[in-house]
C-alpha cells in the first residue's frame, strides 16, 4: 500500500532517532575493512533469521501504523553510513552519541544484521519504544534530527552539505570498482 509507505530520509528537526536491533561492532567482511583498512579479510556477520523476522515485522508494522517518520536498514557501512544517506535527501542534520560498551568505530561502521534506524515525532516516541518492547525487539535512543550538522557527540562534527557533495564525488568511483 503505496499510502503507508515509509520514507528513508528524515523529514523534520527535532525528531527521535532510534537504533533497532542488537549492535555487536561486527566488522568481519565490512566496508570499513575494506576502504578505510585496506584489508578483506574475516567472516561476514552471522544472520539469525528468527530475529530478522521479528525486528523486520516489528519496524514494518510500525512504517505501516505511520508512527515513524523515516527508516533505514543498515548494511553496507554500518550505522553512519545509514545516518548520512538519512541526511541528504533534506539536508537534515542528526546529533547522536555513540554508547561507550563497544569501540566507537565498532558501533559507527559494523555491519550487524537484523538493525534499522528509524525517526519518530516526539509525539510517537513513547508509544515506539513500548510497542517495541512489548515485542523484545532491542531498541536504543541514539540522539535526535537536528539543522545543517551531522555531530558524532565527543567525535566529530561535518555540514551535511559537505558529505553530501564528498558522496557525490566518491561514490561513482566506489562503484566502478
Amino acid at each position: 500500500d503505496l499510502t503507508t509507505r515509509g520514507s528513508s530520509a528524515f523529514t523534520a528537526v527535532g525528531h527521535h532517532i532510534l537504533l533497532v536491533g542488537e549492535t555487536h561492532g561486527h566488522l568481519g567482511s565490512s566496508l570499513y575493512l575494506r576502504e578505510i583498512l585496506g584489508r578483506e579479510e574475516g567472516a561476514p556477520p552471522p544472520v539469525d533469521l528468527t530475529i530478522e523476522r521479528r525486528n523486520g515485522e516489528a519496524v514494518r508494522d510500525l512504517v505501516r501504523d505511520q508512527l515513524v517518520t523515516a527508516c533505514h536498514d543498515l548494511s553496507d557501512g554500518g550505522l553512519l553510513v545509514a545516518l548520512a544517506e538519512m541526511c541528504f535527501p533534506r539536508l537534515i542534520g542528526a546529533q547522536i552519541a555513540l554508547p561507550d560498551h563497544i569501540p566507537a568505530h565498532a558501533f559507527a561502521f559494523g555491519e550487524d544484521q537484523s538493525r534499522y534506524l528509524l525517526a519518530v515525532s516526539p509525539e510517537q516516541k513513547d508509544l515506539v519504544l513500548f510497542r517495541l518492547n512489548g515485542l523484545d525487539v532491542p531498541v536504543y535512543e541514539l540522539g535526535e534530527t537536528i539543522a545543517d550538522d551531522l555531530v558524532v557527540e565527543n567525535i566529530t562534527r561535518i555540514p551535511v552539505t559537505h558529505l553530501r557533495d564528498m558522496n557525490a564525488t566518491w561514490l561513482p568511483g566506489y562503484m566502478a570498482n
